[in-house]
């Protein structure tokens, strides 16, 4: 499997993120939806990987800086066809190495909360994340959010 940095033009990686959001849409109420459209990700803060198997796409992930010692997860989405085959953990994994790169302290994300999102949980616990409050622009009294942070320690390098 191959993770590589992507600019999002195209039509597969296009097509994940439309299923991405209507997923979120079907699980959340709008109001509580908050993945990036494609704009979003275009963002000078936006880092966005595509994980590829041979020819075809088998999932996505994002890294938005929240500021010079955080950052948060985003649009991670393993396509249908590669569901339970280490797609999201592969891109996490590149996620979280980038993180500790740029020197982060943190690392943050908020998922969705409810049965559709417990393999995303259990993920996320696996690699050391913990729940937490909202931060950010968050609202803390939604309950159709969950908040999770990893702490990143420095490696002197």
């Amino acid at each position: 499997m191959e993770v590589r940095v992507d600019d999002l033009t195209g039509t597969e990686v296009r097509a994940l993120l439309a299923d991405h959001l209507a997923g979120m849409h079907a699980t959340s109420p709008a109001e509580s939806v908050h993945a990036l459209d494609l704009s979003g990700l275009r963002g000078p803060d936006v880092t966005f990987w595509s994980a590829w198997v041979g020819d075809d796409l088998a999932g996505c992930g994002a890294l938005k800086e929240l500021s010079a010692t955080s950052g948060e997860v985003k649009s991670m989405r393993t396509a249908p066809t590669h569901l339970r085959q280490g797609v999201a953990a592969a891109v996490l994994e590149r996620i979280v190495a980038t993180a500790r790169e740029r020197g982060y302290d943190e690392l943050l994300l908020e998922t969705g909360h409810g049965p559709a999102f417990d393999a995303a949980h259990r993920l996320y616990e696996r690699f050391g994340f913990a729940p937490c409050g909202a931060f950010a622009t968050y609202e803390g009294d939604d309950p159709f959010s969950r908040f999770f942070r990893l702490g990143l320690a420095r490696d002197g390098g």
